[in-house]
């Protein structure tokens, strides 16, 4: 599965840069577009797109252009994020974060070019039809935007250094992080035309990992390997943001962590006999004990 799953990765990243390139008039705003999205990432939500499309028995070259758009949205979303006003990191994925290399103006404007683009991309994608396109855009920006990860930026914001409840936590993490894992599984059962009951439990099953997601980047924010993670450990404690483990401990996140890994799983068990959930749970796993 690591052969193919870099393939499709690559696939994507490709499909981006020919896109940056074909349409860029500022060099520096190409070179700093193009200097996150080749920084290495896990392509984790193209990922899911593709082994949903897979499990719904659909050809998955149909989901490129939309896994491409949602990548970008992404990476707009970590160049934003390292910003001094934002998280004010020094290190993404290994490498000095954007505003480091190319200053604050250009990141910016990175970040407002790849989150456009992205809708780009997806206009003109003569693979699906104009209804699906449609659909697509409207959980896409639904999911990136005040319905979504903005507002769950915003909340993470400012719920730093003060006392902040699970549900809150929750909540905050439903938009920030979970909005953008959810949006990929969504996107493919609307290019798959799936059934309205799996439909329903793909998208619970979305809900559930992209809890889970969270709670181990928490877990690895504490006790990761830089080398690996490519990001410094201990960065959430010293912002005083909450996560999981600030809520929890580490031994409860943990606790929390297979919580979710089982109720993932067992969404896939009343999925078996519906679609092919084999790849499905090996992202599960995936993301339970992924070490970056």
């Amino acid at each position: 599965m690591e052969n193919k799953n870099k393939a499709y990765i690559d696939k994507v990243k490709s499909h981006i840069l020919l896109h940056l390139k074909e349409y860029q008039h500022s060099e520096t705003i190409y070179e700093a577009s193009k200097y996150s999205v080749e920084a290495g990432g896990k392509g984790l939500r193209p990922l899911l797109l593709f082994t949903a499309l897979e499990a719904l028995n659909t050809d998955v070259s149909k989901g490129v252009s939309t896994a491409s758009a949602i990548e970008m949205i992404h990476t707009y979303s970590l160049i934003h994020d390292d910003l001094p006003a934002m998280d004010n990191d020094e290190l993404r994925r290994g490498k000095p974060t954007n505003h480091v290399v190319f200053g604050e103006a250009a990141a910016i404007l990175a970040g407002d070019n790849l989150l456009n683009e992205s809708f780009n991309v997806l206009a003109k994608d003569k693979a699906l039809s104009a209804e699906v396109r449609i659909k697509l855009v409207e959980i896409i920006s639904s999911a990136s935007g005040q319905s979504g990860m903005i507002s769950g930026q915003m909340l993470d914001i400012e719920a730093e250094k003060r006392k902040t409840s699970l549900d809150e936590l929750e909540k905050i993490h439903a938009y920030k992080t979970g909005a953008l894992i959810k949006a990929p599984v969504t996107a493919a059962c609307i290019i798959a035309g799936a059934e309205p009951q799996v439909n329903s439990r793909l998208e619970k099953f979305s809900e559930v990992i992209g809890v889970l997601f969270q709670i181990k980047d928490d877990i690895l924010d504490l006790e990761g390997n830089p080398e690996i993670t490519g990001k410094n450990t201990g960065s959430d404690a010293k912002k005083g943001k909450v996560t999981y483990v600030s809520e929890l401990g580490l031994k409860g996140a943990k606790a929390a962590l297979n919580d979710k890994e089982e109720e993932a799983y067992g969404i896939l068990d009343s999925l078996d006999g519906l679609i092919a959930t084999a790849g499905l749970r090996k992202i599960v796993q995936m993301f339970a004990e992924r070490d970056q």
